[in-house]
């Protein structure tokens, strides 16, 4: 049996592309959420160092990460960083599922929104606006639940123009009893 054994240090390790993310602004209305993050993956080894590069530098030092299970189909229980580890938990039932909290032992807590990886630019875009602006009291699932009834109604909205401009008829009237139609005139006898 042989095993492979990777001995790349965290240097040599490949980097990722910049993390896709949008904070509050510092000093403004605290909301319950501090902005959101749209990871080009569910793959929490991969997208983790670069959204933590990013908030190191802004926030100080990340040292824990908790997220809810429902959406990562795997957890590492700790992620390397260039000088440090950062140590992955998780709460499945005390947890919104689209959220991440952030932990830093020396500046505090911030939650973000975690944007599904396969949600379009347009949404993604509205969503990481209304997770960052100030004072927002939705929660990392209302807002999720919002977007995806303005979606629906946008697609409702979207077959019904395709309708009448393929040709649909307007709907007829329930009191007519001939509705147009190839069949009218024999109805009508």
């Amino acid at each position: 049996m042989t095993a492979t054994i990777d001995r790349m240090t965290v240097s040599e390790r490949v980097t990722s592309p910049p993390a896709r993310l949008c904070l509050t602004p510092a000093g403004s209305v605290p909301g319950l959420l501090d902005g959101a993050w749209w990871p080009r993956s569910r793959d929490l080894s991969r997208e983790l160092p670069a959204l933590i590069d990013v908030l190191d530098a802004c926030w100080g030092r990340i040292t824990r990460v908790a997220v809810n299970p429902a959406h990562w189909p795997v957890i590492p229980h700790k992620v390397p960083m260039a000088g440090h580890t950062v140590h992955v938990g998780w709460f499945a039932d005390e947890q919104d599922p689209h959220k991440l909290i952030l932990l830093s032992y020396t500046a505090g807590r911030w939650d973000l929104l975690v944007i599904p990886p396969e949600t379009g630019a347009a949404a993604a875009a509205r969503l990481m606006s209304a997770a960052a602006a100030p004072g927002e009291l939705a929660t990392a699932s209302g807002l999720m639940a919002s977007e995806d009834i303005a979606r629906d109604a946008r697609e409702t909205l979207n077959r019904e123009e395709e309708w009448e401009t393929d040709g649909g008829h307007p709907s007829v009237a329930a009191d007519n009893p001939n509705p147009p139609g190839p069949m009218s005139s024999a109805r009508g006898k």
